[in-house]
């Protein structure tokens, strides 16, 4: 008994060297498309499938490990039972949530809570502050950033006249633009973005508008005025980001933003580069191309679409190939 207990203590404090790769999950929405299937070759067959949850641990939807010796565990398994792979990091949940959007339809007009109202008012969950990278867009395509109103009386005064065209600020995006988006700013999607996200592991959402849309039962989708007045940032702050680019041997690092919630960056290798893990975890979700990782364990194959976690402890690890990842941690 005692050599099993022995057993069991070393093989939860071994130090996992490889990549831990994830399966994501789907979720449909009314202004969902066929995105994710066409571009990332996900094996999807609903025609409004608006979500790739990609790196999850939230209780609406969870990433299963693909392979390895954690197979078939949730990452909320992961969490809860061998936090040595995440450095040991505090917390009753996985910190971040990394998602794929499919806008194939202008998404509702909405605003998120910070943690203190979240805590209070939506049963403790995380509030939510998110960062979107723009992978693709249509010409022309814009999103929704930010709102008008100077007061919280003018927003109230412009919500209820359904001054939307006075009330919202919209900005035209395209390919690689980076948007910084922290709770209380009002914001939405439009039509024809492809985006990868990184947020706080957070699933409150509070719709502002939702242009009268209907669902297939014929039923309007819930709005929260009263929610997303109290939280709005009233007036409406800009979040400039200056993405700051360094070369080095085989590929261009882009810093995107490190702020109090997450760090991302654009990791675009064109040949071969080492890399060090000394962060609690990384989380990588592949864009473009395909490669391999390389560590003491072994050679580890990836594609546009793959979606892994480096654990605490890794070290020194190749990426080679030809291949763009969206990299982030908290």
């Amino acid at each position: 008994m005692i050599n099993l207990c022995l057993q069991t203590i070393k093989r939860k404090c071994s130090i996992l060297k490889q990549p831990i790769f994830l399966t994501p999950l789907f979720q449909e929405r009314i202004w969902g498309g066929t995105k994710l299937r066409t571009e990332f070759g996900y094996p999807i067959e609903s025609e409004l499938t608006g979500e790739c949850w990609a790196v999850s641990a939230h209780p609406n939807g969870q990433s299963i490990v693909s392979s390895g010796q954690y197979e078939g565990k949730t990452l909320g398994n992961l969490w809860s039972d061998h936090r040595e792979l995440f450095g040991n990091l505090e917390g009753e949940v996985f910190p971040l949530l990394t998602k794929i959007l499919d806008a194939n339809h202008d998404l509702s007009v909405q605003v998120h809570p910070n943690d203190e109202y979240a805590n209070e008012h939506e049963n403790g969950e995380l509030g939510k502050a998110e960062c979107w990278y723009v992978i693709d867009c249509e010409p022309d395509a814009e999103i929704i950033f930010g709102h008008t109103a100077e007061t919280k009386e003018q927003l109230i005064e412009m919500i209820e006249s359904g001054e939307w065209n006075e009330l919202l600020r919209r900005v035209k995006v395209k390919p690689g633009d980076f948007f910084y988006v922290p709770s209380g700013t009002i914001h939405a999607l439009c039509s024809g973005v492809l985006i990868l996200e990184t947020q706080q592991s957070s699933d409150t959402t509070y719709r502002v508008y939702d242009y009268d849309r209907v669902d297939q039962n014929g039923q309007k989708r819930e709005l929260h005025i009263e929610k997303s007045i109290d939280v709005t940032t009233v007036p409406h702050r800009d979040f400039p980001v200056t993405p700051q680019t360094e070369t080095i041997q085989g590929a261009a690092i882009t810093t995107f933003i490190k702020e109090e919630y997450f760090s991302v960056y654009k990791w675009n290798v064109t040949t071969s580069t080492t890399f060090e893990q000394d962060k609690p975890f990384l989380i990588g979700s592949v864009l473009k191309g395909a490669g391999e990782i390389i560590t003491e364990e072994g050679s580890f194959p990836i594609k546009k679409g793959t979606h892994f976690i480096l654990p605490s402890g890794l070290g020194s690890f190749e990426i080679k190939g030809e291949v763009e990842l969206i990299v982030s941690h908290s």
